[in-house]
């Protein structure tokens, strides 16, 4: 680990504003400034050639594919086996204990199967890994990182890299409950109160093992000499498609992986994501090393079926808001959390004072709310405390909550394109985050687009296309068929 210098601290890497690490610039379109189980018989098989015993499967998950729609792409002789138990991947009995006491596995999910030994057998090549939301990602990095930490050696040597402060806490979060009973320590590194704390130029080195923070706040400590490269053992990338893409967080993640190359060379790359766009595949390709490995659920794949969606066509914006509160939430009172998701800060806050000007509870998050205020209003949400949140796509991506059974499209996600583009394009990668917090892990789920006008329409019919599905179309003013569509989806008797 680096140590302190007596010489002032090198001044940080210049970096542009985004909303997951600092309080961005207004702007017309927040989304585009973001982009945002029971045992079973052990066996083993060749990568190429896997199956699982569908008999004694547990639940289906949410987006857990069929062993013949997950493709690899292995490098070398390395003979990967897939792992039924988790016995058979060779953890310490404290990690273990944390999988089957306190998270209630089973047994691997077919991601995690495919990808652990990857991850976890020598020589711990790169991995470029995209699977669905719900299918165990999160799982998958976590036990590699702590399954790669030396407990005794007080240092950096695992470090995860998210696009928002709200992922990183979460991952955070669960990794401490992963690893309870190893005693392996960590840090959540995102942006604090300069006001309050301690400013990065004073704080002692890096002690903590396990490193899960925001691309900004990782550059500043590794900048300052905080942040220590040499003992890295493995280097995860978070949603990869939006920390690599050219206008997410591809400058501050090539600086961060250039620092460490600099002083480590055996640093293993690991890059997660639900979505992989060509151009970012190109790219990622290109990033890790030549002989890395590649596992990626076939595209056709990425589906929506798992979850009901439908069309609400509404005549104005306070149409909007009237089928929100007289159909949607009346209806619906009792199917669990909603998450409505909206373009801008300003529609958050018209939408947040409207629906509580009507009596109801709701919180909003937004890019412009402070650390503080963003971190208080998820912990609510994710302690049941509230039912309704509103949110830009700030938490479009990643954010696991098991009890959202709702996702009420206020505003569709469009691409980010220039203003003089007559035609906008919606943004399919943030369309399929967004439905996929709801019935996330099997549980019934539920989605309203609501459109408005004529662009609305091109956009929604771009994204039936581009998913190869149909939305049907709930009357907007038909009790009827509110309580069909809910009891379509499985959350209505």
């Amino acid at each position: 680990m680096s140590e302190p210098t007596t010489v002032p601290p090198t001044p940080p890497l210049p970096s542009h504003k985004s909303w997951a690490d600092e309080a961005d610039d207004e702007a017309a379109d927040e989304s585009n400034a973001t982009a945002s189980s029971t045992s079973a018989t052990p066996q083993t098989s060749s990568l190429n050639e896997l199956t699982i015993d569908e008999n004694k499967k547990p639940p289906k998950h949410l987006d857990d594919p069929d062993d013949s729609n997950i493709q690899t792409v292995t490098s070398g002789e390395t003979p990967y086996t897939s792992a039924a138990t988790f016995e058979e991947l060779n953890l310490s009995p404290e990690l273990l204990k944390g999988l089957y006491v306190e998270m209630k596995f089973h047994k691997p999910s077919k991601i995690q199967a495919i990808s652990l030994p990857m991850i976890l057998d020598p020589p711990h090549r790169d991995l470029i890994a995209q699977a669905h939301n719900g299918s165990g990602k999160t799982t998958c990095f976590v036990l590699g990182m702590l399954s790669r930490v030396d407990p005794k050696l007080q240092a950096p040597q695992a470090l995860c890299i998210c696009p928002t402060r709200e992922l990183a806490i979460q991952n955070t979060d669960v990794l401490r409950k992963m690893g309870k009973y190893t005693g392996i320590s960590s840090e959540c590194a995102i942006p604090t109160d300069s006001r309050v704390d301690l400013p990065i130029a004073k704080r002692a080195p890096i002690m903590a093992q396990v490193i899960i923070g925001t691309p900004g706040t990782i550059k500043k400590w590794m900048t300052f000499k905080k942040l220590g490269v040499t003992r890295l053992r493995i280097l995860v990338f978070d949603e990869a498609d939006q920390m690599l893409a050219e206008d997410g967080f591809k400058d501050d993640s090539l600086r961060i992986m250039k620092e460490i190359e600099k002083f480590n060379s055996n640093c293993q790359v690991l890059l997660f994501s639900a979505t992989f766009n060509d151009i970012v595949k190109n790219f990622v390709s290109r990033t890790v090393r030549k002989d890395h490995n590649k596992l990626f659920v076939k595209k056709e794949e990425l589906s929506l079926d798992a979850v009901k969606q439908y069309i609400v066509r509404c005549p104005d914006e306070l149409s909007k808001i009237e089928v929100i509160k007289d159909y949607i939430f009346e209806i619906g009172e009792n199917v669990g959390q909603t998450i409505i998701f909206v373009r801008t800060r300003e529609s958050a806050k018209m939408l947040h004072q409207a629906l509580v000007a009507f009596g109801y509870e709701v919180t909003s998050i937004q890019g412009a709310l402070s650390h503080e205020e963003r971190d208080k209003i998820v912990k609510e949400f994710k302690d049941g405390l509230t039912q309704v949140l509103i949110s830009t796509d700030v938490l479009a991506r990643g954010f696991d909550q098991q009890q959202i059974n709702l996702v009420i499209n206020y505003d569709l996600p469009l691409k980010h394109t220039p203003e003089h583009t007559r035609e906008r394009e919606p943004d399919y990668e943030v369309y399929l985050h967004r439905v996929g917090r709801a019935g996330r892990f099997g549980r019934k789920g539920a989605v309203f687009n609501l459109i408005c006008d004529e662009r609305d329409e091109r956009l929604m019919k771009k994204i039936e296309n581009h998913f190869g599905t149909l939305v049907n179309e709930v009357q907007r003013n038909s009790v009827e068929d509110y309580k069909g569509a809910l009891k379509e989806a499985g959350l209505l008797q």
